[in-house]
């Protein structure tokens, strides 16, 4: 199987949680995106959900193949959020930001009575921080935030770079959907995740970041071998 049949067949299998009805937050990335054609498919034929996107990118996706979108202010409280992952560690922590919307997405997951991650088993880790961390900040005052999560993680033992991520072939910032800038912390290995994340949060600069602890109920993973669905190991 290729890539894109495996993100294929993961969206499938997260199909089935979704019921007639639902209130259903749509996650962004290419692995969501595939969700978000084969949902299509089913709302054409009647099937009836209330969807809130996690993104411009989903949001686009969903009214052109007529997946009926609501806001978060419409539907502050939802059943059920579908979204994809750059990295899952045994726990089911995450590290998500790789398309710049981690904020939204965690707003979304937040409002959710339950979160099922969709992947193929390259996104499977140990210990996450092998894919580099988005951390999403202000634009003002770039360099004492900058500066601050440099502190942070020395304090931590993290080693790597932190770098500001540009528009892909331009000179320029990478904007997210909310106007901020991205820093990403290619640090490599996370042992310490929740304190990273605590440190992160006590920053006023940073707005978000893209550590997503004790959020996911399940990950449905597919390999070559077949779907299989994980859940937390204690």
């Amino acid at each position: 199987m290729d890539a894109r049949s495996l993100k294929i067949a993961a969206a499938e299998e997260a199909l089935s949680h979704v019921e007639h009805g639902m209130r259903l937050g749509i996650g962004t990335g290419s692995t969501a995106d595939e969700f978000v054609r084969l949902l299509a498919e089913k709302v054409a034929d009647g099937f009836a959900v209330q969807g809130v996107p996690t993104s411009e990118r989903t949001a686009r996706l969903c009214l052109e193949l007529g997946v009926p979108l609501f806001s978060l202010d419409d539907l502050p409280e939802l059943d059920l959020t579908i979204d994809g992952a750059d990295e899952i560690d045994p726990q089911l922590c995450l590290i998500k930001g790789g398309g710049g919307a981690h904020l939204r997405e965690k707003i979304v997951a937040a409002a959710s009575e339950r979160m099922i991650v969709i992947a193929d088993e390259t996104k499977l880790v140990d210990v996450l921080g092998a894919f580099p961390l988005p951390i999403e900040v202000m634009p003002f005052g770039l360099a004492a935030t900058r500066r601050a999560v440099d502190k942070l993680a020395e304090r931590l033992g993290l080693n790597g770079t932190i770098l500001q991520r540009q528009r892909q072939g331009k000179d320029e910032p990478y904007i997210t959907d909310g106007g901020h800038f991205l820093l990403d912390a290619s640090f490599g290995r996370i042992p310490e995740a929740e304190a990273l994340a605590e440190g992160l949060a006590a920053i006023p600069g940073v707005v978000e970041h893209g550590l997503f602890l004790n959020m996911a109920d399940a990950a449905i993973i597919a390999a070559p071998a077949g779907v299989r669905t994980l859940t937390a190991k204690i």
